[in-house]
Parts: C-alpha cells; structure tokens; sequence
C-alpha cells in the first residue's frame, strides 16, 4: 500500500466532525439517564462525589503514565473549566433531578445554551451567526418546547424547577467561552482528566461537609456510577471537548438541540419513561434544525 493510498483511506475531517458530533449527543443524553438512574438510590451530591471519585483517580493514574507537559496557564483555564462545566452546572443538573425533574426536562436546560451562546459569539468568539443558523436555533427551541410540553402534559415537574438548574445553564456556557477565548495546548484527553480530578475533590469535598457522603449498598447505585463515569464523563465530556476544537461554541452547541429528544428515547428503554406524540415531532423539528446550522460545519469545518 503506498502512502498516497494510506491518505486516501483515512477518514475526512468532515467525516470525523459529523461522528464525533453523532457520539456527542448520545454520550452527553446518557448523563442525565445515569443520573435519573443513580438518584433513586442516593442523593444527587453523594451520587456526583461517587462518580467523580473515580473518575478522578482514573484521571489521576491516567496522567501519571502519559506524564504531559502542562503549564500554569492551562491548569489554571482547566480548574476553572471544572468548577463551570462540572462542578457547578451537573451540580445543579442533579439537583433538579433530585427534586424530580425528569430526565427529558433536565435535559431541556442544556438544550437552551444555543441561544445563550449565539447571543455572545460574536463580539467575544468571533465566531458570527449568519441568518441560516439563527433560523436553526429558533426552528430548535421550538422543536425543545414540544418535546417538554409533551413531558409536562404528562404531568411531569414543574416550570417552577427550572429556576434550580438555570444557573447551571450560565455556567455551561461561561466554561464553554472560557475554553473558546483561552486555547489550550493541553489535549481533550488530558484536558477531561485534569478536570475530573478537580471535580472529584470538589464534589466529594461538598457530599462530605454536607453529611451526604455515605456508601450505599444497592448494587444498581455502582452500576450508575460506571455508566456515568465511563459514558457520560469519559464519553460525554470528552467528545465536548473534542467538539469544542472541531466546530466552535455556536455549532457545537447546536448539537445540544438533539439531546432532550435522545434523553427522552434512552428514558423509554432504561427508565421506563413514556413518549407521547408531541414529543415525536418535537424530536424531527430539533433535527431540522441542527441540520441548518451544522450542515455547512460538516461539509467545510473551517468555514
């Protein structure tokens, strides 16, 4: 085989875009599975302190053996990117779980940051919304708002609720500017170990002071911590990361449109959730819309 035949093998930067994007969605959905999931057993803190206890010691024996060249700067941007991306938003994610928000409305909150991040894109990214994308993030929220009434409908939480993760919300999208406005050499692999390890101390730190921190002996407690650690933090986080360099915060946020849908279809098979119509166009109007803003993102990433 000779070289210009090996080239020609491997996948396009397009092709890799649109996989890593497709895996983005369902890794991040299965975050809020695992946390519906994990809350039925414990409470959302001590939940989070299991999770990232052993994310965070996989993360710490992981750089132990890669040994990579980091400097203050980018420990620095990575313990912010923790306590923003991590700490503070699944903290409040959680939470509303606890409190018995449903996985599909949970995940609604996040679905939200597109519009949030288009708003500031521009004058602090540089990264400008054309009037196609802006059509895509409004077909988007519609397409949210029914996939929620149908959930609501269903008599399922409350409007009220979203007031606990909404600050979670801002702090998704500063961590997301933060990781936009100050590039890192650090790897996406290295960056989600760092970050693990910081949130790991946090949250185990906030379920001790907070007397939550306890070893639950139902064994589905432990099969929640692996899926959250291996699908939503290994897999979830480390494809947003990974999304972050391909596409920028307007497209890759775009992607977020596609989760409330997903969730809702993960919640069927493993919760046990209902679908109801609504839903169901709600989830064809989301992929609609993502198709008009990162359609293009797919074909020419860099333009």
């Amino acid at each position: 085989m000779t070289i210009t035949q090996s080239v020609r093998r491997r996948p396009s930067r397009p092709v890799i875009a649109l996989a890593a994007g497709a895996g983005f969605v369902v890794f991040w959905s299965s975050g809020f599975i695992g946390a519906g999931w994990g809350t039925r057993y414990t409470t959302a803190f001590d939940l989070l302190g299991w999770r990232f206890l052993v994310a965070g010691l996989l993360g710490a024996l992981i750089l132990s053996i890669r040994r990579p060249q980091l400097t203050r700067r980018d420990l620095v941007t990575q313990v912010w990117m923790a306590v923003l991306t991590q700490f503070v938003y699944l903290g409040a994610i959680f939470t509303g779980i606890d409190h018995g928000i449903t996985a599909g409305v949970t995940a609604l909150i996040g679905s939200l940051q597109p519009l949030v991040i288009a708003t500031v894109a521009g004058p602090l990214l540089g990264e400008p919304v054309n009037r196609r994308q802006w059509i895509g993030l409004v077909v988007g929220l519609a397409g949210v708002a029914l996939v929620v009434a149908d959930d609501l409908n269903a008599g399922h939480g409350s409007l009220l609720l979203f007031l606990i993760p909404l600050g979670g919300l801002l702090a998704l999208v500063g961590g997301t500017c933060l990781d936009r406005r100050r590039p890192s050499t650090v790897s996406s692999f290295d960056a989600l170990c760092v970050q693990s390890m910081v949130s790991g101390v946090l949250f185990v730190t906030l379920a001790a002071t907070t007397s939550q921190l306890t070893v639950p002996t139902e064994p589905g407690f432990y099969g929640a911590v692996l899926w959250l650690v291996l699908l939503a933090t290994g897999g979830g986080w480390g494809l947003y990361l990974v999304n972050l360099k391909l596409s920028g915060a307007t497209r890759v946020s775009s992607l977020l449109y596609l989760v409330p849908p997903t969730t809702m279809l993960l919640a069927y098979f493993v919760l046990d959730e209902s679908i109801g119509a609504l839903a169901v166009v709600g989830m064809l109007v989301c992929a609609v819309a993502v198709l008009l803003i990162t359609l293009r993102t797919w074909r020419n990433p860099d333009g």
